[in-house]
């Protein structure tokens, strides 16, 4: 530390042991009319592993058990929330912001499908715009007394998670994975990032873990054995569930019927966010 040192680190070039940065707040309240409870992110560390499937499940099972449930679908450049619920109108506008569309069931829903002219016009923008859109469907949003908001994250560790790690208060993560060895690796980077951003991880949910035959009910692992058990053992996680490839719940996905899915994976972890409420 310089003799003559002010304590004004900000406009001091000197690179001292006592340096004190102003720590910089990224988080960002949500619009003045919202009321949100908990606010939980989805996860994954690569695509293609079911992520957006979990968010729509665990929507339609809290909102099967009497609560007020939203999904925030922060996959600006794959968006899939929408199809999966039948959801074709676009969002509304008012002086006083945004407002998400409402599914059969009343779940509140906002995704970039929804302000898009064609469902299948590309978003080409950079990663700071699309973390930028993420910002505003919390910011800009009228979101309704909302016991659980769900955060249907895109998948990697890059601009959007960062962003919404930092500017929206997230309760608790829950991160999708499938069988293969490979995705354990990827995996163990989604954990360490929730680490680095100090959100605590409910659990982890395997996707695709098994096919059982219609005809016999044996099981068959069509991605190989799963690793799942072992990188719950090293990082003390929780396995949440177990998921099939069900031909049944994919059909369901398509014809935009979720809600009328009757899977019952995700109780135990309706369980567990009931105790958060």
């Amino acid at each position: 530390m310089s003799e003559n040192c002010n304590q004004t680190c900000s406009t001091c070039g000197d690179d001292c042991a006592e340096r004190k940065e102003p720590k910089t707040d990224f988080s960002a309240k949500p619009h003045a009319l919202s009321n949100i409870n908990k606010v939980i992110g989805i996860v994954s560390g690569k695509g293609g592993v079911g992520k957006s499937l979990v968010t729509s499940m665990l929507a339609v099972t809290m909102s099967r058990r009497g609560y007020h449930a939203a999904i925030l679908d922060a996959d600006v450049t794959g968006p899939s929330i929408p199809k999966a619920f039948g959801i074709t109108e676009k969002a509304t506008v008012s002086e006083s912001g945004l407002y998400p569309i409402k599914s059969k069931t009343g779940i509140d829903i906002m995704s970039i499908n929804l302000l898009l002219a064609n469902d299948t016009d590309p978003v080409v923008w950079r990663g700071p715009l699309i973390a930028n859109a993420v910002k505003q469907f919390w910011t800009d949003v009228i979101w309704d007394a909302v016991d659980f908001m769900f955060i249907d994250m895109p998948p990697g560790t890059g601009d959007v998670p960062l962003t919404v790690f930092q500017s929206i208060q997230v309760d608790g993560l829950i991160i999708v994975t499938s069988p293969q060895e490979l995705v354990s690796m990827i995996v163990s980077k989604a954990v360490k990032m929730a680490e680095m951003m100090n959100i605590p991880i409910i659990g982890l949910v395997e996707n695709m873990a098994y096919f059982q035959c219609p005809d016999c009910a044996k099981e068959y692992k069509i991605f190989g054995d799963s690793h799942i058990d072992k990188i719950a053992w090293e990082y003390n996680l929780n396995i949440l569930a177990r998921m099939p490839i069900d031909p049944k719940l994919a059909e369901a996905c398509d014809r935009g019927m979720i809600e009328q899915f009757d899977g019952n994976w995700f109780e135990k972890v309706a369980d567990i966010l009931e105790k958060k409420k």
